[in-house]
């Protein structure tokens, strides 16, 4: 059982929340997601992808990664 330790240490805590969705990610989180470079993605997956801009955030949606990778699967680059 995944729980905390109640403040005695003897009764486990189980946490009701849930876990927030990811809709979007940084562009560093998205390339760590893809398994690739930042120099890959900026040669390969950027010009390919809609990027949210918010003040000087970027960020892509999970969506698009999922856009992108499923128009590239079985064909090579």
């Amino acid at each position: 059982m995944s729980g905390e330790q109640s403040a005695n240490g003897t009764t486990p805590v189980i946490s009701k929340r849930q876990a927030t969705p990811v809709l979007a990610m940084n562009i560093e989180q998205a390339c760590e997601a893809l398994g690739i470079s930042w120099d890959l993605w900026r040669e390969h997956v950027a010009p390919e992808v809609r990027i949210v801009r918010l003040g000087r955030r970027r960020l892509v949606s999970v969506a698009e990664l999922q856009r992108f990778l499923d128009e590239r699967a079985g064909r090579t680059l």
